[in-house]
């Protein structure tokens, strides 16, 4: 059996939640005080994921970058491909944000949004 310890994010309190493991199989989980350490924890080592943020270039605007996101979290080992596609993408404004730049990035289901007005 292994153990697998991550720090909750979910809230301030930040509890140590600790997994035993068999295999791929969590037998226990240790350290949360709330449910949400729990869940947080066993997604953690199931499924990553994180919202990723960055920028993409932008033509003829006041600023060279536009910053953009992802509108929802994506797998953990997706984002170096996601990276490497969006810093190839340049943009031409006016862009509205929330205005979708990449729609379903690497597959994931999620879009890529503007995070920001460029006129």
């Amino acid at each position: 059996m292994t153990k697998k310890t991550y720090t909750c994010i979910m809230c301030p309190k930040g509890c140590r939640v600790t997994l035993m493991i068999r295999g791929k199989e969590i037998v226990k989980v240790e350290g949360n005080e709330c449910p949400l350490g729990a869940k947080y924890a066993i997604q953690e080592f199931k499924n990553p994921v994180r919202i990723v943020t960055t920028t993409v270039k932008i033509k003829d605007a006041n600023f060279k970058r536009l910053p953009v996101k992802t509108a929802k979290p994506i797998p953990k080992s997706l984002i170096k491909e996601c990276l490497k596609l969006l810093s190839d993408v340049e943009v031409t404004p006016p862009i509205k944000s929330g205005e979708v730049i990449v729609k379903n990035i690497c597959g994931t289901g999620s879009d890529v949004v503007a995070t920001r007005e460029m006129l």
